[in-house]
């Protein structure tokens, strides 16, 4: 008889929650477990896909580098090119400017020479002049001094006769102021023996009889004969002095007339000279006055002339320098609003760097659409020497070829994201416009009911205004530029 199943306990509430509880254990154990191996391989993964990226951030930075290095080594080849062109070209105007100066040099050499032979030639003639001029002056010295002799001679004799003559005169004149001096003093002897005697006998004959009375005047009457015997003699001798002074007088004044006839003399031939002189120096000089005055006339008008001149030169500079600061004042202008727009255009520049991409920091230059044979058509022109004076002006630009090229390549990319911008705003316009009638279509108010409404159908065909076609995104009218674009946390890891 088989065993009778075993009656199933029911389970009360208590075990019922405890067993749900172990349950949702179980279960979140589970999702845990699978979380975590889910998290595993998902680490896993990414690291794998790290050391790809890694690995190909590497490869391509390699490449760049490589192309990068061969860009810049194409450039540095033509700056070379460019450089020894410059070098050439500047050390043929060296050249030139060097045997210009050479031939200047001896051109001023020969000038030189020329005007030093000449020079020589005018001193030779100058030097025979003066030797000439010397004889002559020689001459003249020497027949006047010959006169002066011939005069001094007859003037010597005439001084020498005539000082005779004034001594003779003195000799004469000496002995005959002895002979009186002579005379008068014998006189005055005579005189004083006969006074003297009758005062004796005077005196002896009163004697007797006033011996005791005159006594006194006779004392007195000696010292009277004393006073006058001094007196006479003190008389005499300022006579004797005065003829010695009169005679020394007499000497100097013969000396002083003989100089003085000498004098008178030679002033009167020094006047006679003088005269003949002034008269010369008066013709010689009336002619050099006129001949100074008839210059002087001359210089006046010249320097009328260049006083008129100057002052139309002054006015002239004055225009001129008026002029020059005007366009020197418009011109620093002009050069500031150049340093301006030269800064603006480095700013800007600066900031078009930083959004460069990679592409255009390799090939910052598009390549040319010309065949090989066009190519060579056109450089075989641009060597030829232009004609016209625009295209000799444009050469002065050659320099700023890659600039257009640039700019143009910049140009067309605006024109291009201008274009773009406009397609994308049409789409947005006609999405926006879509929206808008889809809103419509689903609110229903009175506004939208007196609107044309997309929902109603009439004839199966909705009254909605068609669109136009609308250009696919795919089509290259509105495709966009695909940049290449590398993380600069990529590049910093490889630079550090």
């Amino acid at each position: 008889m088989p065993k009778r199943a075993r009656k199933r306990v029911p389970l009360t509430e208590e075990e019922r929650l405890l067993m749900m509880q172990q349950k949702h254990l179980a279960e979140e154990e589970l999702n845990k477990k699978k979380e975590d191996m889910l998290a595993q391989f998902l680490k896993d993964k990414l690291a794998k896909e790290e050391h790809n990226s890694i690995l190909n951030t590497n490869k391509i930075t390699l490449q760049w580098r490589t192309v990068l290095r061969e860009v810049k080594a194409r450039e540095l080849r033509k700056d070379i090119e460019i450089l020894s062109q410059t070098f050439e070209r500047v050390v043929d105007c060296k050249d030139s400017v060097i045997k210009s100066l050479a031939k200047d040099l001896a051109e001023a050499e020969a000038q030189y020479a020329h005007a030093l032979r000449s020079h020589l030639h005018s001193i030779d003639q100058l030097l025979q002049l003066q030797l000439c001029r010397l004889g002559y002056l020689e001459e003249d010295y020497h027949t006047e001094l010959g006169a002066l002799q011939k005069e001094f001679d007859t003037e010597r004799k005439k001084i020498i006769e005539y000082h005779e003559q004034e001594i003779r005169y003195l000799q004469d004149v000496l002995l005959a102021m002895e002979q009186n001096f002579g005379e008068s003093e014998y006189e005055a002897k005579l005189d004083f023996q006969s006074t003297r005697d009758d005062v004796k006998n005077k005196n002896l004959e009163e004697k007797h009889y006033l011996r005791m009375q005159l006594e006194g005047k006779v004392e007195e009457l000696w010292k009277r004969f004393q006073q006058a015997l001094r007196n006479y003699t003190e008389a005499t001798e300022d006579r004797k002095i005065a003829f010695e002074v009169l005679k020394l007088k007499d000497e100097k004044s013969t000396k002083e007339i003989e100089m003085q006839m000498k004098k008178l003399q030679k002033m009167q031939d020094l006047i006679l000279s003088l005269k003949s002189k002034i008269a010369a120096h008066a013709r010689d000089c009336e002619e050099q006055n006129r001949r100074i005055r008839d210059e002087k006339e001359v210089v006046l008008k010249h320097l009328q002339k260049l006083k008129s001149e100057m002052n139309r030169a002054r006015a002239k500079a004055r225009s001129n320098l008026a002029k020059l600061t005007m366009e020197s004042c418009a011109t620093l202008k002009t050069l500031q609003h150049v340093v301006q727009k030269a800064e603006l255009i480095l700013r800007l520049a600066e900031m078009c760097r930083k959004l460069e991409s990679e592409e255009e920091k390799v090939l910052p230059f598009y390549a040319c659409s010309l065949g090989w044979e066009e190519q060579k058509t056109v450089d075989k022109v641009a060597l030829e020497k232009p004609a016209e004076p625009l295209a000799q002006m444009m050469d002065d630009y050659v320099g700023l070829e890659r600039f257009w090229q640039r700019y143009n390549k910049v140009r067309l990319e605006q024109l291009s994201l201008e274009r773009t911008k406009a397609a994308l705003a049409q789409d947005n316009q006609k999405l926006r416009h879509l929206l808008k009638q889809y809103l419509d279509g689903i609110s229903v108010n009175d506004e939208v009911l007196s609107q044309i409404n997309p929902l109603m159908i009439v004839n199966q065909h909705t009254v909605v205004p068609a669109l136009p076609h609308a250009v696919p995104v795919s089509d290259a009218r509105v495709k966009r530029p695909i940049y290449n674009i590398v993380e600069a946390a990529q590049e910093v890891k490889h630079i550090l």
